[in-house]
């Protein structure tokens, strides 16, 4: 199984290597269509690559070192979708934020998976 595992990290590694991250949404800033949300970590996508909505792959970006150390499963019932979003150099603090962040409300659930 462990195996297994490793693959799935290092296919992440190669993905995340060979693409372009794009900070779109930097931290302080406001959500885009509901302002009173505010990014307390970097949250962009990779270029040139889709997730289930159609967009880039998603990215958290933390101050630490620049490796893929979890990933956010979630599940949003309002878009009545799911996805993965990459966490890259988060530290203990940015992933327990972002692990809040897509937790707080009724329609949005997460799992982290670290590495």
């Amino acid at each position: 199984m462990n195996t297994f595992n490793n693959d799935f990290w290092k296919a992440l590694d190669s993905l995340v290597n060979n693409s372009e991250i794009v900070i779109d949404r930097p931290k302080g800033t406001a959500h885009p269509r509901y302002p009173d949300f505010i990014y307390k970590v970097d949250y962009g996508y990779l270029k040139n690559t889709s997730s289930m909505d159609g967009a880039g792959i998603d990215v958290w970006v933390g101050s630490g070192d620049k490796q893929i150390d979890a990933i956010m499963c979630t599940v949003d019932l309002m878009k009545r979708d799911s996805e993965i979003k990459i966490l890259i150099g988060c530290t203990e603090e940015e992933k327990q934020i972002v692990y809040q962040t897509h937790n707080e409300t009724q329609y949005m659930k997460g799992i982290l998976i670290r590495r």
